[in-house]
């Protein structure tokens, strides 16, 4: 098939050529010869004819010589096949750049994270997208809940993830996996002994709880299970990310509850055990985009995010 996007090649005279044209002038000046380059091009001679001779008119100058010995290029047709080449390779350039952009294998992804998010699932997903797309820019941006959800409003962010969103009638909350709840605490503390610890084992012990920010995060749902199960919550310290949660349970502070995915931080002096209880056995974690986003970079990404899902279903149910 041959192309009719117009491009300007002498834009201060507004005589702007086609791909189409290029390709005809391209053929007779390398064959030297109608009948030639017609067959090359898959059409007949007349028309090809017809399309050089418009060309001419077009551009206000001849470029071919006919004679009865076959044809020659004129000086301007010289000119011209010193520029048709590249204008060409530029322009198959420009088409591909375009497809692969329309199939999401180039552009850029903006990923909102949060701190315990980077410590396992996430950045397996970044990764396998990264294999199959690395032509494709991923972003990374450390911000809160509130800060992605108004972000992915500011269209700053394509996709962002988080836990205990609220429903929200622009954006899409979608439950990647939910993650069990391990409780991490010095080494030395007399629970490190048990294959698992019970909610009631924390009452009253100093616990160090995160995040401390304004939107419902994990705080408040240890706080409920507390309250659920009638017992004494005694909060040692409110920290904004889980690293500063373990780093004070490894120095003695207290204990935490906090996600699976945290023991892979291995602190020293930390041991990490699973938590028991009727109302708190896990939390999870949801993929946050745009609602109605057409973007085939963010539809990609999705694809991957799903099959991650998927798996991890399956996994807990096998």
């Amino acid at each position: 098939m041959i192309d009719t996007i117009e491009v300007s090649i002498c834009p201060e005279h507004d005589t702007p050529m086609d791909l189409r044209d290029m390709r005809c002038f391209l053929a007779v000046a390398e064959e030297l010869h109608f009948g030639r380059a017609a067959e090359r091009l898959h059409m007949a001679q007349p028309p090809l004819s017809r399309h050089i001779k418009a060309l001419e008119d077009r551009l206000g100058t001849v470029l071919f010589l006919r004679s009865t010995r076959g044809v020659e290029l004129t000086e301007a047709g010289r000119t011209l096949l010193a520029e048709v080449p590249n204008l060409l390779a530029l322009a198959q350039r420009a088409k591909e750049r375009t497809q692969r952009a329309g199939q999401g294998l180039t552009g850029v992804l903006d990923v909102g994270l949060f701190g315990s998010g980077v410590l396992d699932v996430i950045p397996r997903m970044l990764a396998r997208f990264h294999a199959l797309r690395p032509e494709v820019k991923i972003r990374l941006h450390n911000l809160t809940k509130a800060e992605q959800l108004q972000a992915l409003r500011e269209r700053r962010l394509s996709v962002g993830f988080n836990r205990l969103v609220p429903p929200d009638e622009d954006l899409v909350v979608e439950t990647v996996l939910r993650e069990p709840l391990v409780v991490a605490m010095p080494a030395r503390h007399g629970l490190s002994v048990r294959p698992s610890v019970a909610l009631a084992d924390l009452d009253g012990q100093p616990l160090i709880v995160y995040p401390n920010i304004p939107m419902r995060g994990l705080a408040q749902e240890v706080a409920d299970a507390f309250r659920q199960e009638r017992l004494t919550l005694h909060v040692e310290q409110e920290v904004e990310d889980v690293l500063t949660a373990i780093a004070l349970v490894a120095s003695g502070f207290g204990l935490a509850i906090t996600t699976q995915s945290a023991t892979n931080l291995r602190l020293p002096g930390v041991v990490f055990r699973p938590l028991t209880s009727r109302h708190l056995r896990d939390v999870e974690l949801s993929c946050l985009y745009r609602r109605g986003d057409a973007s085939p970079v963010l539809a990609a990404f999705l694809d991957v995010v799903h099959e991650v899902a998927r798996h991890g279903s399956a996994a807990r149910s096998s």
